[in-house]
């Protein structure tokens, strides 16, 4: 045995759930790096295969609310990690989850697994559970499933997590620099404890080392107890802005607040509102006895404003690893698009567009791959906003989650209100829809070389509508596609074009972008 109880180091055989989603794909790599051996069980494993780290792990495919997958992943396992949780699942996501949390716990026993690791959230002491928020709630249950069971757990319960990417760091940011004077709901007033997701990924890598007899959940924050309001002013310091003016009032509920976020942060309600339910209540650590199995290195947990300093590092430049919206959020539709190009599934309605480009396929495929976020959709920018708004109004994601990087597009990549289901460099650029829409559709762009060898840029836009509502919405749009999606074709063939001419001169080649002053537009 190691100190403090620890095992000596060796090589141990993970599961992570959950790899897809923000800490999954932080933490496959950090396990990596401690030296075990790591296996992800995803529902599609094809969205891991861009990430840095795929060629090291063993991707299976599964769902953790199928005992069979579950207990094909878990074979040979000494630690599994759950980070899951159904939100996206619907009204009935505690079902959801107290199946999955049940069915994950009996397998590891069935297949030996020395521990199970779960990272769920912070509760306030002293408030009966049926009261808290149904999110709140389920991940208590959680956590109080893994700890019955047959298996020896760890349960790190966190509050908010400061780190480039997390949710509850783009809300305060997004509120800190969008909004000088702010009228606030009154849980800007409830106290926390905001805890770095480097601190957070060394608990959970230290987790799968803790002794056999270790079988108990770990609050686990930073050394600093802020209330929100605090943490707003705090962050105005750090990012260099001036002092914020926030005015609570008590009028709004969680619901407002939500759709409060929402309208402000690239958040959207469905994600904002576990939040900021969760901000309610006062919620800081009763005890660090972490500490005893995975020690404090001096100056860890970090502070606060540091490790706001380091996630703000990260944003400014380009080097977000994941992001909240790396995991699919509520609602989003996750259907790939049908490869069969006699697809029977029922209707299936396209807009084909294609262009011949005089620039090279590379200097085509920089602006491909550079589309969305600040860059725009070279399109009717106003066409674009509108629609970006309407969903933010129903409930969806909106056009403000932008891009991880500025350069780089990977499997998986949320992109605005659309995700990456398929991106061959060079060639093809597909993205799926997660704006709320009576069906499901996707975007293509290709670029491809005709007989001569010439450039030629190939777009289409699918639709495959649900009901009678989906036929109508294609019909009612389909007039506009003239000038959204050929417009677009257009100005990307432009773009490509311009870029080529840039290149021929004098300056280096850069991206072509379009300027920040004219997001979502014509570039």
């Amino acid at each position: 045995m190691g100190t403090n109880g620890q095992r000596d180091a060796e090589q141990l055989h993970c599961l992570v759930t959950g790899a897809s989603g923000y800490i999954g794909g932080r933490l496959v790599p950090e396990l990596l790096a401690a030296g075990h051996r790591v296996r992800c069980l995803v529902r599609t494993p094809a969205k891991l295969r861009d990430q840095p780290w795929a060629a090291d792990s063993e991707n299976v495919r599964g769902d953790v609310t199928d005992p069979h997958s579950v207990a094909e992943a878990m074979r040979g396992v000494h630690v599994a990690y759950y980070l899951v949780h159904a939100l996206a699942a619907g009204a009935d996501f505690e079902d959801t989850d107290r199946r999955a949390a049940r069915i994950f716990a009996e397998q590891a026993h069935a297949a030996g697994v020395r521990r199970i690791v779960y990272l769920g959230g912070l509760t306030p002491r002293d408030v009966p559970e049926r009261t808290l928020s149904p999110h709140l709630r389920s991940r208590a249950e959680v956590g109080r499933i893994f700890l019955d069971s047959r298996v020896p757990a760890t349960v790190l319960r966190a509050a908010v997590v400061i780190g480039s990417g997390s949710a509850s760091f783009e809300m305060l940011r997004y509120l800190t620099e969008r909004l000088p004077v702010m009228v606030t709901p009154s849980w800007v007033h409830t106290r926390t404890q905001p805890i770095g997701v480097r601190d957070v990924l060394r608990y959970l890598v230290g987790s799968a080392t803790v002794p056999d007899d270790v079988d108990r959940s770990f609050d686990i924050g930073g050394p600093d107890v802020l209330t929100y309001r605090e943490m707003m002013r705090r962050y105005a310091v750090v990012a260099g802005l001036r002092r914020r003016i926030i005015v609570p009032v008590p009028v709004l509920t969680p619901r407002l607040s939500s759709h409060w976020v929402g309208l402000v942060t690239p958040v959207p309600a469905s994600i904002a509102r576990p939040l900021t339910e969760s901000l309610r209540y006062e919620v800081v650590c009763h005890e660090h006895d972490i500490a005893r199995y995975v020690p404090d290195a001096p100056g860890r947990p970090l502070p606060f404003d540091e490790a706001l300093a380091l996630a703000l590092r990260r944003v400014r430049q380009a080097q977000v690893a994941t992001r909240w919206s790396s995991a699919s959020v509520p609602g989003a539709p996750s259907d790939p698009l049908p490869t069969d190009p006699d697809w029977a599934g029922g209707s299936l309605y396209q807009d084909e567009r294609h262009l011949p480009v005089d620039a090279s396929p590379d200097a085509l495929w920089r602006v491909v791959e550079g589309i969305g976020g600040d860059n725009g959709w070279y399109s009717f920018p106003l066409a674009w906003a509108v629609r970006g708004w309407l969903d933010r109004f129903v409930g969806g994601v909106g056009l403000r989650r932008g891009r991880r990087d500025a350069e780089r597009l990977r499997v998986g990549d949320s992109l605005d209100f659309w995700r990456v289901e398929e991106i061959e460099p060079g060639r093809l650029l597909r993205l799926r829809a997660e704006m709320r829409l009576p069906g499901l559709a996707w975007l293509e762009m290709y670029v491809e070389t005709d007989d001569a060898g010439r450039t030629r840029y190939r777009q289409r836009a699918l639709f495959h509508p649900r009901g009678l509502l989906g036929h109508a919405y294609w019909w009612s749009v389909s007039p506009f596609h003239a000038v959204v999606f050929g417009g677009m074709a257009r100005n990307i063939t432009q773009a490509a074009a311009r870029g080529m001419t840039a290149r021929k001169g004098s300056a280096p080649a850069r991206r072509i972008r379009s300027p920040r002053g004219r997001r979502n537009g014509r570039p």
